[in-house]
């Protein structure tokens, strides 16, 4: 009897070999499925995983050297959804303070249903000393590190103790990684000695596996209910979410709205499923949509969500559909999806399950009066859109947004005194790089107040342009997306939107772009603090305590004068090339030649705070189209707070439970 032939790795080396054989397939294309390791070494990783990418080489697992724990898991993350979850990276990290700053990566990815591999160090498994450097002592349990954290941050978690241990431990942690209906963070725990133990490997461990990510096509019996509602109704609407684009489905979903005329509203992540000048796209739902969504969804009786986890954001806190007899369809890969809000749950594929229903559907049309009003309405939306792009505040550079010596602020518009230049409104830096992008650009947003204004305004040209992350709404995501998605496609330009608070929290990963020589594109908005929590401060109550970033003034509170902070010049002393623009017409300049560049560069601009604006709101961009559900303080003596907290109760009182 002949034995199977086995080769002789170390774990961390057999795990390496095994990731760079897997891949994905879907409707006959064939993807890698792990394409590069991200890492930081430390003594819990650099004698296994660090050598073992390094005995490896980068033809068979290209290492990407971070910064940042954190955002190396953003990265990963912004890759896996450029590449509609087919392909996705590692992340390597030591024990300790290196392991547990990929938690709220983690919690992104897996909120986000995106998938990412995370490989930290452990402390040893056999226990050579007690306690080693950065084990975590506790006193009910002698087998629980640091790693244990990501548990609840992870769709899949193991450990692997014993080097016979990896090879269940890796194929299931794969199998979790390519399952469509589970897709999140999976973690591999790994122990620094284990990692470096050899072990007798079988060939067929190494050989290539494919694993198939299936469509699955909807129950027969739901999918006739479905059509049933849906040529019932007199007032349809279809809403889609990020599901839409993970399985591809745009076409499909473009075929169903042309062929019906039932108007799409997107969510944050689904935004980009029509083109935006598709007739039957109405633009954003929820408390950060538009008003020609917000009013489809009012009186819809009969509600089709695609690939939508229903947030509260999208329901507006369960306010928005307010129809008596409303209906809902949920058609999701994922059953626990489908099953929310208390209707009809259509577990399927999205582009299997919109393609049935317009089979389903064959011969029904909307009503020709619905479709000519949604349509008349998205006209009138769209011209208040044209209204924020191009009117700004009667605000000069030098005035309440606050200028300062280090941030270039300037007399006059020629620097010798005259006429003071007008600082653009946040809106206004949309219209500009709206103006500037073509169909293949990629704009990445994540947190502050830019995630709403681009819900409302950005017209988004193609499925893959419009990325931004709403599910966790992280700051600093957004410089590591960018390196992400340009790793995933290179020679698309890919920009970067963040406000200065974001800036602040993560913007390390510039010395990476700079490294790999990643054309990132990054736009710096210093608005000196927190719009958006300064906003929802205000409109709760708050009156913006602690969300500027300025001085102390005479009686202790922070309403000084703005910082003399230099964000531009931090930009370049990282290694990026840096366009200052003062007022729009220079802002549209830089973006322009920016987009120009091979090699990472930085568009920096302060932005007024648009209380002049056509709007009259924080950015020069419509306010809220509908409720979210922030509570308020029920005892209060402040009358900011006293009338707050009476308008919240209106509010709440609207919400209602769709079951």
């Amino acid at each position: 009897m002949t034995s199977a032939p086995t080769r002789r790795l170390t774990v961390a080396q057999a795990l390496v070999t095994f990731l760079s054989r897997q891949y994905t397939e879907r409707d006959g294309r064939r993807h890698r499925l792990v394409r590069a390791c991200w890492g930081i070494f430390g003594h819990g990783n650099v004698a296994g995983i660090g050598q073992a990418l390094l005995e490896a080489g980068p033809a068979r697992m290209p290492f990407l050297q971070g910064r940042n724990e954190q955002a190396m898991v953003h990265a990963a993350v912004a890759h896996a959804r450029h590449t509609a979850r087919l392909s996705t990276q590692a992340v390597t990290t030591s024990i300790g303070p290196g392991a547990t700053n990929l938690v709220t990566g983690a919690a992104l990815a897996t909120i986000s249903r995106l998938p990412v591999l995370l490989l930290p160090g452990d402390t040893f498994a056999t226990r050579p000393a007690d306690p080693v450097l950065q084990q975590l002592e506790t006193v009910y349990a002698g087998d629980v590190s640091v790693n244990d954290c990501l548990r609840p941050v992870s769709r899949w978690f193991d450990r692997v103790t014993r080097p016979e241990a990896l090879v269940p431990a890796a194929l299931g942690a794969v199998r979790a990684l390519t399952d469509p209906a589970a897709a999140g963070a999976v973690t591999l725990a790994l122990p620094q000695d284990v990692q470096a133990e050899a072990g007798d490997w079988p060939e067929e461990f190494f050989a290539e596996r494919v694993w198939r990510v299936p469509r699955p096509a909807p129950d027969a019996t739901a999918l006739a209910e479905a059509a049933r509602l849906l040529r019932g109704a007199r007032r349809p609407l279809i809403v889609a979410g990020g599901g839409v684009h993970h399985s591809e489905a745009e076409e499909a979903l473009r075929a169903l709205a042309g062929a019906t005329g039932v108007p799409v509203a997107t969510t944050q992540s689904g935004k980009g499923a029509l083109r935006h000048d598709h007739p039957a796209e109405v633009g954003g739902i929820g408390h950060t949509g538009t008003a020609t969504a917000a009013a489809l969804a009012r009186e819809a009786d009969v509600v089709l969500g695609v690939g939508t986890r229903w947030t509260d954001f999208t329901t507006a806190s369960a306010t928005l559909f307010a129809h008596p007899g409303v209906r809902f369809v949920t058609l999701d890969v994922s059953a626990a999806d489908a099953h929310k809000m208390g209707g009809l749950a259509l577990v399927a594929d999205a582009r299997a399950g919109l393609e049935a229903l317009a089979g389903a559907l064959a011969g029904y049309r909307v009503d020709a009066a619905y479709e000519a009003a949604y349509r008349e309405a998205k006209a009138r939306w769209e011209e208040r859109v044209d209204r924020a792009f191009a009117a700004g505040p009667a605000e000069p550079a030098d005035g309440p947004a606050g200028g300062s010596p280090a941030t270039g602020a300037r007399a006059g518009a020629d620097g010798r005194g005259g006429a003071a230049p007008v600082r653009p409104t946040q809106a206004q830096v949309v219209g500009a790089l709206d103006a500037v992008v073509g169909d293949e650009d990629v704009v990445i947003n994540a947190a502050g107040s830019l995630p709403g204004d681009l819900h409302k305004l950005w017209r988004a040209r193609s499925p893959r342009q419009y990325h931004v992350e709403y599910g966790y709404s992280c700051m600093g995501y957004e410089i590591p997306a960018a390196l992400g998605v340009c790793l995933a496609e290179p020679g698309r330009p890919v920009w970067a939107l963040v406000g200065d608070g974001t800036y602040l929290m993560g913007p390390t990963e510039i010395v990476t772009a700079v490294q790999e020589r990643l054309p990132v594109k990054l736009v710096i908005l210093q608005n000196h603090g927190y719009a958006s929590i300064g906003g929802l401060s205000e409109a709760t109550g708050g009156e913006r305590f602690g969300t500027a970033y300025r001085f102390r003034d005479a009686d202790g509170g922070c309403t000084g004068d703005p910082l003399p902070v230099d964000l531009a010049a931090n930009a370049a002393s990282l290694g990026m090339t840096v366009l200052r623009a003062g007022t729009a017409d220079e802002l549209r300049t830089a973006l322009a030649e920016a987009r120009g560049h091979d090699r990472p560069v930085c568009v920096y601009v302060e932005t007024a705070s648009g209380a002049d604006g056509p709007e009259g709101t924080e950015s020069g961009a419509p306010g809220a189209q509908a409720w979210w559900d922030v509570p308020v303080a029920a005892a209060a003596t402040r009358p900011a707070a006293v009338a707050a907290r009476a308008e919240y109760e209106r509010r709440a009182a609207e919400r209602r439970r769709h079951l």
